[in-house]
């Protein structure tokens, strides 16, 4: 019971630390059922060995897709680019929930009548660094790490995010938020969730980093990912130490959150990730326990294993 308890303390101020103020932390539904034909999987593994010319994303800023119905095409790469304009165009107004559900909606259904853009966990198209364009919530909720905080704590993580989400600009800002995807062919590989943290008007800043393993694919379109490890890394504030902040940031051990998350609640380390939609440019993820909560990506690079 001890240990449990300690283990609660030391995630909850792990997550205020990382959230409230970089110096503190330094210092110490129901799945999408996708009617996917196999011609679609076959697509992306035969692209994957057609030629030896490295993929990059200026050879596919379009986002080429295969060959399909006309009508259904030209509706799916217009409704992609009206959700783009939709999450990155905003200003200070960012779009409701609702108004992104509505597209993503859409998009889903015109790719799956299109039959392109599904069966994410078996085709290799997930594997890459992304870049998060819109998130329901504050863009730290869209580490996996917090999906997993939300399972070990269920009654109190709320609570926590509203103190930490109610910090205002430029006491507290946050992002952007990437992700990096690693998998082979198996379905197993390695998340790496990178999000910026700046408080004090940006006079502080570190890229609170989780490590998760991807231990397997769950259907077509998920994977399930186990939280590993937590760290605030690049700490401006430790770079100013000189070589003795240096190595600190460099080789400080990282917190053990998935450990610590296993003693709350044995399993909550491990979270399902859906991608109900992914191609050359775009992913569209959701946490399998909050379905209705959409995360929109769009791709930087790609792995290094994916060819044209």
């Amino acid at each position: 019971m001890g240990s449990s308890s300690s283990s609660s303390w030391q995630l909850c101020l792990l997550l205020v630390a990382s959230i409230c103020t970089s110096t503190q932390v330094q210092s110490f539904i129901t799945p999408r059922v996708s009617r996917i034909s196999s011609s679609t999987v076959e697509y992306y593994n035969s692209a994957k060995c057609s030629t030896k010319r490295q993929m990059s994303v200026s050879d596919v800023e379009d986002s080429y897709v295969p060959p399909s119905s006309g009508s259904a095409m030209d509706k799916l790469i217009q409704t992609k680019s009206d959700l783009i304009q939709l999450c990155t165009n905003y200003g200070s107004n960012k779009p409701s929930l609702g108004s992104v559900q509505g597209l993503v909606r859409e998009l889903e259904d015109l790719a799956e009548m299109a039959g392109v853009g599904q069966a994410s966990s078996h085709s290799g198209i997930l594997a890459g660094e992304w870049e998060l364009l819109y998130s329901p919530d504050d863009v730290t909720r869209s580490s996996p790490f917090f999906w997993a905080f939300r399972r070990a704590f269920p009654e109190n993580s709320d609570q926590i995010f509203a103190i930490t989400d109610g910090i205002p600009a430029p006491i507290k800002e946050v992002g952007p938020a990437y992700q990096t995807i690693e998998l082979d062919s198996t379905g197993s590989g390695t998340l790496v969730s990178r999000v910026k943290v700046a408080t004090l008007g940006g006079l502080a800043t570190s890229i609170m980093t989780t490590r998760c393993s991807i231990v397997g694919s769950v259907g077509l379109d998920g994977l399930r990912i186990k939280v590993e490890t937590t760290k605030p890394e690049d700490s401006t504030v430790l770079k100013k130490l000189g070589p003795l902040g240096e190595a600190i940031n460099s080789s400080g051990p990282p917190f053990p959150s998935g450990e610590a998350l296993e003693r709350v609640v044995p399993g909550s380390s491990e979270v399902v990730m859906m991608t109900t939609y992914c191609d050359e440019g775009l992913r569209i993820s959701r946490n399998d326990d909050m379905m209705d909560e959409v995360y929109v990506w769009r791709r930087r690079s790609f792995g290094s294993d994916f060819e044209i």
